[in-house]
């Protein structure tokens, strides 16, 4: 059985962390061996004897003080925050996040909120930069004081940031990003909601290989942490059918210097190119090829932003295939859209219901029944350890699965492509 990892750091101490020095508590900088101590049915990562003795003499001067309820829970609201890309190339992605969550949010507020708490999201723009991104969360984990981190966006940014929440012991709850680090279950603090990279990439590979029977796959991907997750997985599809990439290109990260990429992957004349990058730079990207007539098959991945991919591409968005993690946001038979696109329409009767959004009123919804699950003298642990005991979420039709070693719900990936007019068609069945 899979043990997660809890920090020995006391939580009110969370707010003297050094916020001039983000790497000082990073753990995966940290080449120290931790020392488990079992608390509570988790484990508390201490990182050597001198921070054992230091946490436990703490402890001694932060009883006096201590209160019934946990940070970030106040007597008439929960705080929860969040960091991502509110401004810049990946702004779509961080807004539609935050949108979605305010719409579950406000939903809640409006019955009454959870054991008479109303929920309050506190959003904090990082640039999807990882630097930006580390100020933002000691921000809200040290002055905002919230009780947990929801809708960061992209994986760069939570590899930063994730062991930061991890060791101030606050909840790290649905991330906009599929990568394999996070789906490490040991990761005491991490909720994942939607399907990893790994399994939208196989998806990918069964569509074009399995189904179009296509031989020469090239991929174009963001040269960091995200674009090299998506890259593995598409790699390692690939091998599992005998087959490797005809071309590899990249590009960087806030950036749409995607030229030299696109003429080095047309000279290799693929029959397809799947693609991880945020929507500016695929846009560009897409537009070129077709401009100069390379027309092979498009593929993304989820992370693209498809509302904002299409608004981007126009009329060169036809065709554009791009893998999905929740379900179809314009599906009138579906009481889960039924119910998002309500509350979507009471937050800004002027919004239009996209998959970003929608993942952003799931992970929302989640909050707040695990919330109303774990009582009224809810904690951050107490929350986490709801979630995982209570195991299965049940959400208008829609099926949220934790166990012992899973921190991820929902395992579907749907396709989809662009039509004519911009909007989306679903291709097939989901996959899980």
């Amino acid at each position: 059985m899979i043990v997660r990892r809890w920090p020995a750091r006391p939580e009110c101490l969370s707010k003297n962390l050094d916020t001039k020095n983000p790497g000082q508590h990073d753990m995966m900088n940290d080449s120290s061996q931790p020392v488990g101590t079992a608390v509570g049915g988790l484990v508390r990562k201490v990182r050597s004897a001198r921070l054992l003795a230091a946490s436990l003499a703490s402890l001694a001067l932060c009883a006096p003080h201590a209160s019934a309820q946990d940070i970030g829970v106040l007597d008439d609201r929960i705080v929860f925050g969040q960091a991502a890309a509110l401004e810049g190339s990946a702004a779509a992605l961080g807004l539609g996040m935050q949108l979605g969550i305010r719409a579950a949010f406000e939903e809640a507020n409006r019955a009454g909120g959870v054991h008479g708490r109303t929920l309050e999201l506190v959003s904090e723009n990082d640039g999807y930069e990882p630097s930006r991104s580390i100020e933002v969360v000691r921000k809200l984990i040290n002055q905002n004081q919230v009780f947990a981190l929801i809708g960061a966006v992209g994986t760069p940014t939570a590899s930063a940031t994730q062991p930061i929440a991890m060791e101030a012991g606050v909840p790290f709850v649905g991330a906009f990003t599929g990568a394999g680090f996070l789906r490490n279950a040991e990761l005491g603090n991490v909720v994942n909601i939607r399907a990893s990279y790994d399994a939208e990439t196989e998806r990918w590979m069964q569509t074009l290989v399995d189904e179009q029977r296509k031989k020469r796959i090239a991929i174009l991907y963001q040269d960091d942490a995200f674009g090299r997750a998506g890259l593995s997985g598409a790699q390692a599809a690939l091998e599992r059918r005998g087959m490797d990439f005809v071309v590899k290109g990249t590009y960087q990260r806030n950036t749409t210097a995607v030229k030299a990429a696109l003429l080095e992957i047309r000279k290799a004349d693929p029959d397809a190119v799947v693609m991880v990058g945020a929507y500016k730079p695929i846009a560009e990207f897409i537009k070129v090829a077709r401009s100069i007539e390379f027309e092979p098959s498009f593929v993304n991945i989820s992370f693209v932003g498809s509302d904002a991919l299409s608004s981007e591409l126009g009329e060169d968005g036809e065709n554009v295939i791009i893998s999905q993690v929740v379900p179809f946001p314009w599906d009138e038979t579906n009481p889960l859209v039924t119910a998002y696109r309500a509350a979507l329409a009471e937050v800004d009767a002027e919004a239009t219901p996209g998959f970003v959004s929608f993942e952003g009123y799931i992970t929302g919804r989640l909050a707040a029944m695990a919330l109303a699950e774990a009582g009224p003298d809810v904690t951050r642990q107490s929350f986490l350890e709801t979630i995982w005991t209570t195991g299965t979420f049940e959400m208008d039709g829609l099926t949220l699965q934790f166990g012992p070693d899973d921190n991820q719900g929902l395992d579907a990936v749907f396709m989809t492509e662009i039509e004519p007019d911009g909007t989306f068609r679903p291709m097939n069945e989901p996959q899980s």
